[in-house]
């Protein structure tokens, strides 16, 4: 698949991703653990069809630490034994909350979320999933396919 379109070629398109970019970062001072920011993000690559999210996030989430197994079954999250009560609430946040037009978040969700963190990591979760459904969207429109991502490849985007 070839791209659509290259954002970065517009001048209005890249000082948004610039933005979009330095915005996330402010998620490093969470102390929402960096690999579970991660599987996040994988699920709702996954969930969006966005190779090139799901290739970032695997390989971001491997440099995090994440194993093999874990990262091959976040797509079965729910009937797989690898995942902590605390990581499948925050995968079923992910999930109902790129999922909006079906029942939106549910109750019980929010409800497990909110046993597990604390008033920061919550609304960390929730601009995660915010924010990488925003991006998905993206890339998916202009077709940015996966497979060339590179561990901290965008980080001279900060600058």
């Amino acid at each position: 698949m070839e791209p659509r379109f290259n954002l970065f070629d517009s001048p209005t398109a890249a000082k948004v991703a610039k933005r979009f970019f330095s915005t996330a970062l402010a998620l490093d001072e969470s102390t929402l653990p960096k690999a579970l920011r991660e599987l996040v993000e994988l699920r709702v690559g996954q969930l969006n069809g966005c190779g090139f999210c799901v290739d970032i996030h695997t390989k971001e989430a491997a440099a995090a630490g994440e194993s093999a197994l874990r990262l091959n079954l976040v797509a079965a999250w729910r009937h797989s034994t690898v995942f902590t009560e605390a990581e499948r609430a925050a995968l079923a946040l992910a999930e109902e909350g790129t999922r909006l037009g079906d029942r939106g978040v549910t109750d019980e969700t929010w409800a497990e979320v909110r046993k597990h963190f604390d008033d920061d990591q919550v609304g960390a979760l929730v601009c995660v999933v915010s924010l990488i459904n925003a991006a998905t969207r993206m890339n998916v429109i202009v077709h940015n396919p996966g497979g060339s991502y590179e561990p901290g490849m965008f980080d001279r985007l900060s600058n």
